[in-house]
């Protein structure tokens, strides 16, 4: 299974958040640490603001920070935000067009195996991924 660069992303600006607590972080902060698109981390910015995750703030001072403190931050909660959990059609609402899904046993396969995917995020909090703060922010450098 692989994330999307937008949960991967999205974890990262949280690691990055968590790394520089107590300030406020920029967007081209971020992008240049990384080597990532700035209109792609405005996007995700804001979707984690909006999720509750991050607090924003707009303007020339603007910037965003933390709004939970790192121990308060699932990692299984952000991943069931920011992914498509649907891995396939049949897992979808509709249930998809494939004409066996009513006798399938693949989609409770898939299903299980997602589940199991994300109860290991589940166990982490963004405190747990701080716990080596300082390589971090020297790999940063």
């Amino acid at each position: 299974m692989e994330l999307s660069r937008f949960t991967d992303y999205s974890l990262r600006t949280l690691l990055y958040a968590g790394m520089h607590a107590g300030r406020t972080i920029t967007v081209p902060e971020v992008a240049t640490a990384y080597g990532i698109s700035e209109n792609h981390l405005v996007k995700i910015i804001h979707k984690l603001g909006k999720l509750g995750f991050l607090e924003t703030k707009r303007g020339r001072s603007g910037g965003f920070q933390l709004s939970k403190t790192p121990s308060e931050i699932n990692i299984g909660a952000v991943v069931r935000t920011t992914e498509s959990l649907v891995l396939v059609e049949c897992l979808g609402q509709d249930g998809g067009t494939c004409p066996i899904v009513s006798a399938c046993i693949l989609k409770r396969v898939i299903a299980e195996a997602r589940d199991a995917f994300l109860e290991t995020f589940d166990r982490y909090t963004l405190q747990d991924l701080l716990k080596n703060r300082t390589a971090l922010l020297q790999s940063l450098k």
